[in-house]
């Protein structure tokens, strides 16, 4: 279960899990895989790099190397659910899923609520890990690639034939449908600067 914490690094190759409120299908409800994508491309324009990533239907695991940065790791991932957030709410009225809308008000804490949030499309904390050593990334990537293949998801037999998925860069050496850096390559690259 995720926990409410700080990350006290600024920099680093982190493993993140982000996972939609009540574990509702939403990026495949909402199709968008595509939203993930975009914040992505955010993160990249901001000097960071993605290293793996697999997208669920209601959830995706990322490897981030963040670059330092005036924004903590935790207000970057805030802000990224925000902006995820509004985009899967917007599609959601764009299709009149009024029931899943509804569902998502009333996951909203009065707290919240008070501050004007009208949907909890994400659970309120993330997971993450910071990423030490190569066998660390390796074991977190196998992870990551195999989730699709797991009994619980079914969704295809080999991990490359899952195409929002690291898989293929790192089993066949070709881009998927998202250009990632090889963390291999992270060893030459200076994230304190």
């Amino acid at each position: 279960m995720p926990v409410r914490r700080a990350i006290n690094e600024n920099d680093g190759i982190y493993f993140i899990t982000i996972t939609c409120a009540r574990w509702l299908k939403l990026f495949e409800i909402a199709n968008g895989y595509d939203i993930v994508y975009k914040w992505f491309d955010y993160l990249k324009g901001n000097g960071h790099f993605i290293n793996g990533y697999v997208i669920m239907p209601n959830h995706f695991h990322v490897l981030i190397a963040f670059r330092k940065s005036d924004k903590s790791i935790n207000k970057i991932i805030g802000d990224g659910k925000r902006f995820m957030s509004y985009e899967i709410v917007n599609r959601l009225k764009t299709q009149s899923r009024e029931d899943l809308l509804s569902q998502l008000s009333s996951f909203v804490n009065n707290t919240d609520r008070k501050k004007g949030k009208k949907h909890e499309v994400f659970e309120p904390s993330f997971d993450w890990k910071e990423c030490w050593d190569s066998k660390f990334i390796e074991q977190k990537l196998d992870y990551i690639h195999d989730n699709p293949c797991s009994s619980h998801w079914e969704l295809v037999v080999n991990p490359i034939d899952y195409i929002h998925s690291s898989a293929r860069w790192y089993i066949e050496g070709k881009q998927g449908v998202y250009q990632i850096k090889d963390y291999t390559e992270m060893e030459d690259i200076d994230l304190s600067r």
